[in-house]
Formats: C-alpha cells, sequence, structure tokens
C-alpha cells in the first residue's frame, strides 16, 4: 500500500468495533531495534477494528512457519491509550524459536493471527496512591505498557521504576524512559548493571538487586503497590527480599514464565504470560464419569461427534478427532484455547487463563477441562 492509501483508510474511533478476544489477523506496520537482540513489532488490526485492552496484558501470535503453525505468547509493550496499534518487544535467545522466525521474517505488511488480549497482570486491577516497577531484562515489557498508559492519561503518578541489566547498552527503552523521567514529575528512574561495557561508560549503580541496593532505589518501598517482572530466578530473589523486610505481600505482583508448581515449562523470554496463583476453577457440579466410561463430545462448528477417554481434557479430544482448537501454554495460563461450553459439565483447572465473566458466559480453557457430562462445544 502507498501512504496515500493508507490515509485514506482512517476512522474515528466510534466508526470502529474494538478487537475482540478471540481471533483477529494482524498486519506489521513496524519493526524497530531497542537493544542488542531485542526487537518490536508493530501491528494493526487488518479489518480495522481498535485496540482494547489494559496495559500489562498479553496476545498470542500464531507463527506461520514451514513446520507448521506455531503459538507464542507476548506481552503487549504499547499502552492502550493509543488503540490504533498495538506492539510487541521480544529478545531472541539462542533457542528461542518463534522469536527467531519473528526476527528473520515479520516485515511490513506481513500478515499473522492473534489471539487475545488476555492476563491480569495490570496496575488497573491494583489500584493504589503509588506504585514501584521492578524489572530485569526484557522483563521490563509489561511495565513499559503500564508506564506509557501513565504518561498519556495520568502523567502526575507517584511511580518508580526499576530496570536491571547486564550491561549498560542491554537496557532495553533506555532513551525512552530518560525522555518520560523528565516529562513525568512523579516517576523515579533507577537502572542497575552487572558489568561495565566498553562501549559506553556508567556511572550508575552495579551489581544486582539486593536488600541495600533496593532501598536506595527506591526509600519509600514499603508503601507502594509493587509490580515485579523477569527471568523466575529473578523474580523469585525479590520476592524473598521483601518478605524479608517485612514487605506487606498482599501489595506484591508478579508475572510468570511458568506456571505455579510447574518446573522447567518454557516461554519466550520477555514476553511472559501472566502466573499469578492457581485459581483452580471448581467443578461446575454434576455426576462424575465413571472411570471406565468415555464421555461423548459434540464439536457443533466442526461437526464432530467424538468420545472422550477418561482423563483426557477436551483439547486432547479434538486433536485426536482432528478438530483444531489453538492452544499455546497448555496449562490454564495464556487463554488461547479458550472455546464456549454450550452444554454440559467440566471439572476446570486452571492458572488464571480465563476470568470468572467468561465462566458465566459459558467459556472453558480445553486444555485444563475434563468433561463430567455429555458436552457440545462451539468449536
Amino acid at each position: 500500500m502507498n501512504a496515500m492509501t493508507d490515509l485514506g483508510l482512517y476512522r474515528h474511533l466510534d466508526e470502529m468495533a474494538p478487537w475482540n478476544d478471540r481471533i483477529q489477523v494482524l498486519e506489521v506496520i513496524g519493526v524497530s531495534d531497542e537493544a542488542p537482540d531485542v526487537k518490536t513489532f508493530t501491528f494493526r488490526s487488518d479489518n480495522q477494528t481498535w485496540f482494547r485492552y489494559r496495559p500489562g496484558q498479553f496476545v498470542t501470535l500464531e507463527l506461520p512457519t514451514t513446520e507448521g503453525p506455531l503459538m507464542r505468547t507476548y506481552t503487549l509493550s504499547s499502552s492502550p491509550s493509543r488503540p490504533f496499534s498495538i506492539a510487541v518487544t521480544v529478545k531472541a535467545q539462542a533457542g528461542s524459536l518463534g522469536t527467531r522466525w519473528m526476527f528473520d521474517n515479520l516485515k511490513p505488511g506481513v500478515h499473522v493471527k492473534a489471539y487475545g488480549p488476555a492476563g491480569d497482570f495490570s496496575l488497573h486491577s491494583h489500584p493504589a496512591a503509588s506504585y514501584l516497577f521492578i524489572s530485569a531484562g526484557s522483563g521490563v515489557t509489561p511495565m513499559m505498557s503500564m508506564l506509557r498508559w501513565l504518561n498519556d492519561c495520568a502523567p502526575w503518578t507517584d511511580v518508580g521504576f526499576v530496570n536491571c541489566a547486564r550491561k549498560p547498552e542491554e537496557i532495553i527503552f533506555r532513551k525512552e524512559l530518560e525522555l518520560l523521567g523528565s516529562r513525568m514529575p512523579g516517576l523515579t528512574l533507577g537502572f542497575m548493571i552487572e558489568e561495565r561495557s566498553s562501549r559506553e561508560g556508567w556511572f550508575g549503580h552495579m551489581g544486582r538487586i539486593d536488600a541495600i541496593r533496593l532501598p536506595l532505589l527506591a526509600p519509600d518501598f514499603r508503601e507502594r503497590e509493587i509490580f515485579c517482572c523477569g527471568p523466575d530466578p529473578f523474580m523469585r530473589a525479590v520476592r524473598q527480599m521483601l518478605e524479608a523486610a517485612g514487605f506487606d505481600m498482599a501489595n506484591y505482583h508478579q508475572e510468570s514464565f511458568a506456571a505455579p508448581g510447574v518446573e522447567q515449562i518454557p516461554a519466550p523470554f520477555g514476553s511472559p504470560a501472566e502466573a499469578g496463583p492457581a485459581t483452580g476453577g471448581p467443578a461446575e457440579g454434576g455426576i462424575d464419569v465413571p472411570a471406565e466410561a468415555a464421555t461423548p463430545i459434540r464439536f457443533s462448528l466442526s461437526d464432530v461427534d467424538a468420545d472422550c477417554v477418561a482423563g483426557q481434557t477436551v483439547l486432547q479430544t479434538a486433536r485426536a478427532s482432528g478438530v483444531r482448537i489453538p492452544a499455546a501454554c497448555e496449562f490454564g495460563l495464556c487463554g488461547t484455547c479458550k472455546v464456549r461450553k454450550v452444554s454440559g459439565k467440566v471439572e476446570m483447572s486452571h492458572n488464571g487463563g480465563i476470568l470468572d465473566h467468561e465462566i458465566d458466559d459459558g467459556f472453558i480453557l480445553a486444555c485444563c477441562s475434563r468433561p463430567l457430562s455429555a458436552l457440545e462445544i462451539e468449536v
């Protein structure tokens, strides 16, 4: 498309429908470098919708690799205060197949499918008089989404922003953060690196965040609502440090790379899905199915009838029957496998990937739902 054609697409917000919470096609409109092996990909909707989400939420992208569709979940680094586009900022590790594919293949004009938004890691879920955002590496992405929203909508907010990186050049969004620091009167920035660099001088804090350095970066941290995101060892250390300092952990929130209680389950570095406390939706009542019985499931839109073997999930039964339900994390976290249950009862044990009002509306997560009766699923 040329520039004049793009400009002709403009509509006012009240002339557009909001992006829905299921599947949409996105078009890449920008790719920019943020730090070594870190890029931001910016998208617009392919069907003239605007983006409605909470700062800190995530989306799941369906990447059309040559080996088949690859589902990857990424936190939005953009702000819903600018609703005509969304962006994800991702770091490519040596073994990150999805992110490496994005680096090699996503260019302006390329289209990908997306699911979401989802997640509850947002300051809007925990309003407070003052905040402290603590992040390491590309765990800065949800913090940047929230800070950008504050800059646009409440720039006077009292917020401390602490980011840790290995080297100065690896501080993601550093220039923008320093610019925001000059514009937001309530913003206090604190950067900490582990080692000096030959590329630029450094006169700030060095080392790893600990019980001595945290009060230097945020003297009144005990009085703030704290959000933390980064690699699991980093978040574990921050949590232990706050507990030892007598911090009220009801005011602590973290976004994790893995489901609670699950070891070594990878998610894309720098693009975690939220892993809050295991909420474990209760069984919806009804009669338990005998262990030896198979439970009938009808996938109505696919016109497929299947039998769910005892112990199987709705997702496993769908796959065995040739019915495609998109899924990414497969432990009830990302919400990608959300489907509507038309009838029947299930036992669902999730990790925050579905909200109570969605359950009330009949939705379930196929990856962690097991039938308690015959089911009809709208897929």
